[in-house]
């Protein structure tokens, strides 16, 4: 069977995506390849495709048992025979599992990276015909990378010590030059094929906020969007039970995720939010990673996270399915030293050097640095990030909060200028706090006791809202007037270009204007399918998904596995008469269509005149 008709057959595609046949017929032709492809962009499909096609057994390397169980369901009910083996099978259903893989009955196995070198696995894999080697999540091979995983290290090992080499493939959503790099080392790649299709996901809409009330806005949100599924990511755990707990008193099916709940509540709450039984998610960033949810409509960040890369790849599972979801940061002053105190403490890691320690920490602060301006920047907020992978567009997608909003350049020389001479007034000894509440003339007793009360620069601005105050100083410390310290109490330091501030020259900032141009709204129902798919007959699709959900409780599988939420909308819009359309829909194979057709099709009749 040719690669366009197992496409057809088992996934229910007619073409192939950006990237995909050129990863597909590398592989064919026996050569190593390294995909680096966004979330939702089909990374699976390239290397399942040539699975089918190959004459022995693909193992692919995968990080986490969520990630097998979605890929091992979907392929089952797309008709491939396809099993896992990690540690949520009993020593009964592994050496079972073994026996049958060794009887040739599965053309993929997903396995963890900690199983490769076990006795019994090793066994099996130098009597097995083994084709094809794929590593899923390749970024987890890099101590450069956001996350590294020791037993991904091994793999290599493991590909030596086959009677023959096979294909490797290696595949992630991220990846800097660096990790790049270390991926192709690391994994002992021969010549790959490399192809990144790019990092631009065009059904993201992204958007910061920094409200005086984050849970509010979490509220008017999930208000506004009743019946979407999210997650929304906190930095610690703490934050995760509150924010969990005050949605439950608000009516809103949410579950939580973190690392301290045992691992029997863990997989209860996730399969609950996967069978759509809580649709919302709360959770730190322990949750995600290999989580296959397609209709994910929208990902809100409590507090930042550490880095664009984690950022992008936690954003980035929303909209899976290709259709429109919102992304949306709370950002806070407070995010950064957080994650200040959490970087800090993850390089007293006993695995590195004091030397590799040093490096670490400083490759961190400056990836917190860059987090931290994605936050505040006025620019485009999609071209921001772009740029931090080496991509360059025209600094305006029409899809983000920045681009929707009017900015107009104002006059901050009087502010900045009474900046700088309160920080070199204070001797460069303070924060961002002391320096704002001087100049506001705050009646605090910590500026007497520290002095500052008695400053000259004491109540200079006091006319000049706090957020303003703040959003220069901000505007300063980006453009290099000011430097504020990455120490554990940041204080605020003069530079070589302080003096600029004095000059002839105005100091100009970007702001947003008072009556906007264009609204928000927009962008806040970027998520609103309603909007994006005209021709969607919308109570048709609520129908097809109450009929979804049935077969899936039935089955016991994710709604999503049974149908995507881009299959019922397409269905919707096309209303097949017969199997032949049926087959017609996209993301319908032929499995698929002799499983649920006479149902759906059924349904469809029903509610068609």
């Amino acid at each position: 069977m040719e690669k366009k008709e197992i496409l057809k057959k088992y996934f229910g595609y007619d073409t192939f995506r950006e990237g995909q046949e050129e990863l597909i017929d590398a592989l064919l032709g026996k050569k190593d390849v390294f995909g680096i492809m966004p979330t939702g962009a089909g990374k699976s499909l390239c290397y399942q495709v040539p699975a089918l096609m190959l004459d022995g057994i693909t193992l692919v390397v995968s990080p986490l048992i969520s990630l097998m169980k979605d890929q091992v369901g979907t392929l089952n009910q797309a008709g491939v025979h396809a099993a896992y083996l990690n540690s949520s099978l009993s020593a009964g259903q592994y050496r079972r599992a073994l026996e049958l893989a060794g009887e040739g009955r599965y053309k993929m196995i997903y396995v963890a990276p900690e199983r490769l070198l076990t006795e019994e696995f090793l066994r099996f894999a130098l009597q097995a015909d083994i084709s094809m080697v794929t590593v899923d999540e390749a970024h987890c091979v890099s101590q450069w990378g956001q996350d590294f995983r020791p037993s991904y290290l091994k793999i290599a090992e493991f590909i030596r010590a086959l009677p023959a080499r096979p294909v490797v493939a290696a595949f992630t959503a991220t990846a800097t030059r660096e990790v790049k790099e270390d991926v192709v080392a690391a994994l002992d790649l021969q010549n790959p094929v490399m192809v990144t299709t790019g990092f631009d996901r065009k059904n993201l809409f992204y958007k910061v906020s920094t409200p005086k009330d984050k849970f509010a806005e979490v509220m008017a949100y999930l208000t506004e969007h009743p019946t979407e599924s999210g997650i929304i990511y906190c930095l610690a755990r703490k934050t995760v039970e509150e924010v969990c707990e005050r949605l439950r008193a608000r009516g809103i099916a949410a579950t939580r995720y973190h690392a301290g709940l045992s691992d029997a509540e863990r997989r209860k709450n996730q399969d609950d939010f996967l069978y759509d039984v809580s649709p919302v998610m709360v959770a730190t960033n322990a949750f995600g990673m290999g989580i296959d949810k397609s209709n994910v409509r929208f990902v809100i960040h409590y507090n930042m996270p550490k880095n664009i890369e984690s950022y992008y790849q936690e954003a980035g599972r929303a909209g899976r399915d290709g259709e429109e979801a919102n992304c949306i940061l709370l950002y806070a002053p407070q995010d950064v030293r957080l994650n200040q105190f959490l970087i800090e403490r993850e390089t007293e890691n006993d695995t590195f050097t004091g030397e590799e320690r040093a490096l670490i920490l400083e490759r961190d602060k400056e990836r917190l640095k860059q987090m931290a301006y994605y936050c505040v920047t006025n620019e485009c907020l999609r071209d921001f990030v772009l740029r931090y992978f080496g991509e360059y567009t025209t600094n305006y997608c029409g899809k983000c909060s920045n681009c929707l909003t009017e900015f107009e350049d104002i006059d901050v020389t009087e502010t900045a200028r009474a900046i700088v001479e309160c920080v070199k007034d204070s001797r460069q000894r303070f924060g961002m706090t002391v320096i704002t509440d001087t100049l506001r003339g705050s009646q605090s007793a910590k500026l007497r006791q520290n002095g500052m009360a008695l400053s000259k620069c004491f109540g200079r601005l006091s006319a000049v809202p706090v957020y303003r105050i703040r959003q220069v100083m901000q505007f300063l410390s980006n453009n290099g007037y000011v430097l504020v310290t990455d120490d554990s109490y940041p204080v605020v330091k003069l530079t070589e270009k302080s003096a600029e501030v004095f000059g002839d020259t105005l100091v100009l900032m970007k702001a947003a204007k008072e009556q906007k141009a264009k609204t928000q709204a927009s962008g806040r129902n970027a998520g609103n399918a309603k909007e994006a798919l005209p021709d969607t007959d919308y109570g048709l699709f609520e129908e097809l998904r109450k009929l979804r959900l049935e077969i899936a409780r039935a089955e016991q599988v994710p709604p999503y596995i049974v149908f995507s939420d881009k299959s019922l909308r397409d269905m919707s819009a096309k209303k097949p008469r017969n199997r032949t359309e049926f087959l017609g829909v996209n993301g319908v194979g032929e499995n698929k269509c002799r499983r649920y057709g006479e149902q759906f099709l059924a349904l469809i009749q029903k509610y068609t005149p």
